[in-house]
């Protein structure tokens, strides 16, 4: 889905992932790496507070991913 939509309709997408080979394997362009299969974007271990920061990083790091222009495949771990 997000080959597709970057190649057919030009729109840039971001795959935030748990597992980055299978990201590579689709063809994803820009891929966030994410926490965990069970919690993606987020962890339960963490307080409320620390879970939310995890969060917002993750999405941080999307964002700057999806205004980075890349010709090939790129990985975005996170800062």
């Amino acid at each position: 889905m997000v080959k597709e939509l970057e190649d057919v309709v030009d729109v840039p997408v971001v795959h935030i992932c748990t597992v980055v080979p299978i990201s590579l394997t689709v063809g994803a362009n820009r891929i966030d790496p994410a926490v965990a299969i069970p919690h993606p974007l987020g962890n339960p271990k963490l307080s409320p507070d620390e879970e939310f920061a995890l969060r917002r990083h993750i999405v941080e790091n999307a964002l700057r991913a999806l205004t980075t222009d890349v010709s090939e495949q790129t990985v975005f771990e996170m800062p």
